[in-house]
């Protein structure tokens, strides 16, 4: 079968390998769609995300959909259409036994955390343990289900958004997460969600999914004091800035961009004074579940997705994902 592993700092190969062999509690899938998230393209571009740093050829890919190819215990029958979920769960603690995905000792499919790598599901062939499996709803598409995990993210930002989530939001960045955000708080009922991003392009991309009001930032002025809930979702710190001045007073700002793993400079002086609350959001529970559901429901939320490209041209899809003026989600087809 091809996989395609990053070997190092662009450079990603279509490597042929074997076909793995499910064991006891795993199931072979042949894999049909991966989605590129922001993770992906620090390995490719990179050769790490953050401290995680590529070792060994690595295959990339937590967003996914796929067929059954073969369960050993014949509880999965051939050919029936999947997502899954990428993470395996760590060691329970106490006082968060209902956020297992911030256990310690746990790993996701596609992350160069441990040694040997956990390898991800870019490749004709994955087995992943039946627990992960996702069976899909009639209507939904192998295309559209690989927006699954990523829009399982987004609803976990509103899951910490929690009470506060009221009749209107801010979301500032439209790149693919702040997109799926934007479906997300529509689909859930938010009546007014105004956008902000630095690109105009983005912009017709949010409003396509239902933003009710843009900004261009840098040139537009973004209200101040005006959103119970602002999703900050660039990881840009004039970003969050922009979001601790444009929530209301005992606000909330919801972190949904990954933050450099470094000093930054943000202005948090209207935090104190208007009692705005800043909460962190990592990865997602139990939600990939209701964005199956959800994906089903709402099949314009797959408006997101904006380049479908063969494995073959596996760089190129890395190149055009990284463009985020041309992009919103790339996918690759096996």
């Amino acid at each position: 079968m091809k996989a395609l592993f990053i070997h190092g700092a662009e450079d990603m190969r279509l490597d042929e390998v074997a076909v793995p062999e499910p064991g006891e509690g795993e199931v072979l899938l042949r894999v049909r769609y991966v989605g590129i998230c922001g993770s992906d393209l620090h390995y490719y571009f990179h050769g790490k995300n953050g401290e995680n740093l590529v070792r060994e050829p690595f295959a990339p890919g937590h967003e996914f959909s796929a067929t059954v190819e073969h369960d050993p215990s014949g509880e999965w029958a051939q050919g029936t259409p999947v997502t899954a979920h990428p993470a395996r769960f760590g060691t329970p603690v106490d006082g968060i036994e209902d956020k297992p995905h911030l256990w310690p000792g746990g790993d996701y499919l596609g992350s160069a955390a441990d040694f040997p790598h956990r390898q991800g599901a870019a490749a004709d062939y994955v087995v992943v343990e039946e627990h992960m499996l996702r069976r899909l709803p009639d209507g939904l598409s192998l295309r559209d289900a690989a927006l699954a995990e990523p829009l399982g993210v987004a609803l976990h930002a509103l899951t910490v958004a929690g009470d506060e989530l009221g009749s209107s939001a801010l979301v500032l960045g439209a790149g693919p997460i702040g997109l799926l955000v934007i479906a997300a708080l529509r689909a859930r009922g938010v009546e007014h969600v105004a956008v902000g991003d630095t690109q105009e392009s983005a912009l017709a991309r949010a409003r396509a999914l239902g933003a009710n009001e843009t900004f261009l930032v840098g040139t537009d002025e973004v209200p101040a004091t005006a959103y119970p809930v602002v999703f900050e979702c660039s990881a840009a710190p004039p970003s969050l800035s922009q979001a601790v001045v444009s929530a209301s007073r005992a606000g909330v700002v919801v972190q949904v961009g990954m933050l450099a793993d470094a000093a930054i400079g943000v202005n948090l002086a209207p935090l104190v004074s208007k009692e705005v609350q800043l909460r962190g959001t990592f990865r997602f529970s139990t939600e990939i579940d209701e964005a199956v559901e959800m994906l089903a429901a709402h099949p314009s939320i797959a408006g997101v997705v904006t380049h479908v490209l063969p494995a073959s041209d596996a760089v190129a899809a890395f190149t055009t994902a990284k463009d985020s003026a041309a992009s919103g989600k790339v996918l690759i087809e096996f």
